[in-house]
């Protein structure tokens, strides 16, 4: 029933954008009642968290050197964030946690952890360095979305890599 319900999700922001998809809506376009939503998440921002982290999956890094996972991860992120209505669903959810700490808590602790665990590990760069390395790549990314409406093209995600892999050397 997740994926359903993922799919459901991402499908109703894409066409709605985030604030007028509302649980009734998702619930709605899956072909369930609300109220099962609501069992299994109990807010329409730990349901697109859930929903994100189902999207991106795991990091698949390969572990041949450093510029290659860091390069991997960046387009990986890139060709996430463009499919339909992840970068929506990312925003949205974002900017609802600005004034939840909850939900604030949950996209830091379900969506970014796994991501700072790996990439510390892959990359041997501090925890601090690992976030900014984040905020770098998403901030990025979800900017363009956000003010073109189009996922960055592959030559500036190209150029956005070696501009990071200079920076960590």
């Amino acid at each position: 029933m997740d994926a359903e319900v993922f799919s459901a999700t991402l499908r109703t922001i894409d066409e709605l954008g985030y604030t007028r998809a509302t649980v009734d809506r998702i619930a709605a376009s899956a072909g369930i009642a609300k109220t099962t939503i609501y069992r299994r998440w109990p807010s329409k921002g730990a349901l697109v968290t859930a929903c994100l982290v189902d999207t991106f999956g795991p990091l698949p890094l390969t572990g041949r050197s450093r510029a290659d996972d860091l390069a991997t991860a960046v387009r990986y992120g890139a060709a996430k964030i463009g499919e339909p209505g992840v970068a929506a669903a990312f925003a949205g959810v974002f900017t609802d946690a600005i004034g939840d700490p909850a939900l604030r808590e949950l996209l830091a602790g379900q969506l970014q952890e796994p991501y700072r665990v790996v990439l510390h590990e892959a990359l041997g760069e501090p925890d601090q360095r690992i976030l900014f390395l984040i905020d770098v790549v998403i901030g990025t990314l979800l900017h363009r979305m956000g003010m073109t409406g189009e996922p960055m093209v592959e030559s500036d995600v190209d150029a956005l890599v070696r501009m990071l892999q200079r920076e960590l050397g």
